[in-house]
């Protein structure tokens, strides 16, 4: 698509994507909070743990579903910035875009499924049989459960490189400013190395590009959004050098340090040589003559 496509193509979609953005920033906050409510064990020990699951299964599978759906509109997002760099530069690799979807997908399907399986092994824990340690090893030990593990850090090794690769690919065509290109760099590692439980980096990122897709920015939109072609944005080093170019401008514009201004040259005098020296002619206070006309004063010897 040439950039008028591009810039058509995104109109259209645009409120659709901020809305998802949104919705993903949301749903994982309102995930934590559920799931940080309700009982706790106190202690590590495998039969407690399955009991006091029982109980808050209702709770947890609800927030496995919030989290899934916030999985599924943080990748359409994904996707969203993805297709913009790619529409402004081809060189874009589009591995990228399967790393996204796919990240999204396994996310939102193995934790509702994981969130199922346990749910049905500790109410049979909980309802049937002696409760002793033996019983619940082997209902947590079988290959399903553990399949399901190696999904779920599958799918997040996947969302976190998603977040990773979009963020920077977006960033080099000019779509995201340096602060959040970065920042959805390291929003995507916390999905791997987990600070806190409440996911705030992920979510204020997310609520971030669904406000800048809107196209209500504070400063503005990125100029790529508006022409359609890549403009990366500038190094550090490139923005002193322009303040540096600015501020000499603005200086010599002023005049100097005081802010006189220079009068102009009369025609026909040398470029760069000031007006009073092409003429001859220097200022005397006022009184209507010149140096070239002046006659020399005596000097008075004292003695």
């Amino acid at each position: 698509m040439n950039p008028e496509q591009t810039l058509i193509y995104e109109r259209r979609v645009r409120d659709r994507t901020a809305a998802a953005a949104a919705l993903a920033g949301v749903l994982l906050i309102v995930a934590s909070i559920i799931t940080l409510g309700g009982p706790h064990t106190s202690v590590n020990e495998l039969t407690l743990d399955l009991l006091v699951a029982n109980e808050r299964f209702p709770r947890d599978l609800i927030s496995s579903i919030i989290t899934g759906i916030a999985a599924l509109s943080a990748a359409w997002t994904l996707v969203y910035l993805y297709n913009a760099a790619h529409a402004r530069n081809p060189m874009v690799k589009p591995y990228i875009r399967i790393v996204a979807i796919l990240g999204g997908a396994l996310s939102a399907v193995s934790g509702i499924a994981y969130a199922i399986i346990v749910a049905i092994k500790v109410h049979e824990f909980a309802t049937t049989g002696i409760q002793t340690y033996q019983e619940a090893d082997r209902l947590t030990s079988g290959g399903g459960l553990l399949v399901l593990q190696l999904l779920g850090q599958a799918s997040a090794l996947l969302v976190a490189v998603g977040f990773v690769l979009v963020s920077l690919q977006a960033m080099q065509q000019g779509l995201l400013t340096r602060f959040m290109g970065y920042l959805g760099m390291f929003a995507g590692a916390l999905f791997l190395f987990q600070i806190t439980q409440v996911p705030v980096v992920q979510c204020y990122w997310l609520l971030a590009v669904a406000y800048l897709i809107s196209g209500r920015w504070p400063t503005g939109l990125p100029p790529a959004w508006v022409s359609g072609r890549s403009q990366p944005w500038p190094s550090s080093a490139e923005l002193r050098a322009q303040r540096a170019v600015r501020g000499g401008a603005t200086r010599g514009g002023a005049g100097g340090f005081f802010g006189g201004r220079s009068k102009p040259a009369p025609a026909g005098a040398p470029t760069g040589v000031p007006a009073a020296h092409a003429t001859g002619v220097v200022e005397d206070g006022g009184a209507g003559r010149t140096r070239a006309t002046t006659p020399k004063r005596k000097r008075k010897h004292r003695r």
